[in-house]
């Protein structure tokens, strides 16, 4: 595998969900909790059984996106990891210069940062 692929493998395209919507369902759920909350401060009946039903239905919709994102994360976790190992496996000195490269300028950006006197 090429190091173009395991990029591509990385970056997933046509998510069907993002991270902005899940922000929107958890403020849609939290909404729909609070109208609940309202309703059976002072009432019973019908109004309390429609509006625990939708913050049931937001509840479940919430969740069923959050599993659906673990998943997808995880699937591309796993797809990560599997085009990393076959690229250093197929090309193992390149994986060395590469890792070598990031070893030295991480050194000569840690050297060249001021140590701060914590007595002042």
């Amino acid at each position: 595998m090429r190091l173009t692929d395991w990029a591509s493998a990385t970056v997933g395209e046509g998510d069907q969900f993002s991270v902005d919507k899940l922000r929107d369902d958890m403020r849609l759920l939290a909404r729909d909790m609070e109208q609940l909350l309202k309703a059976t401060a002072n009432q019973t009946g019908r109004q309390v059984a429609e509006v625990r039903a939708r913050a049931e239905e937001s509840l479940q919709a919430a969740k069923a996106r959050i599993a659906d994102a673990h998943e997808s994360a995880l699937a591309k976790t796993k797809a990560a990891s599997k085009a990393a190992d076959d690229y250093v496996r197929e090309n193992p000195w390149q994986a060395l210069a590469i890792a070598s490269a990031a070893a030295i300028a991480i050194g000569f950006l840690l050297a060249r940062s001021p140590i701060v006197d914590s007595n002042s």
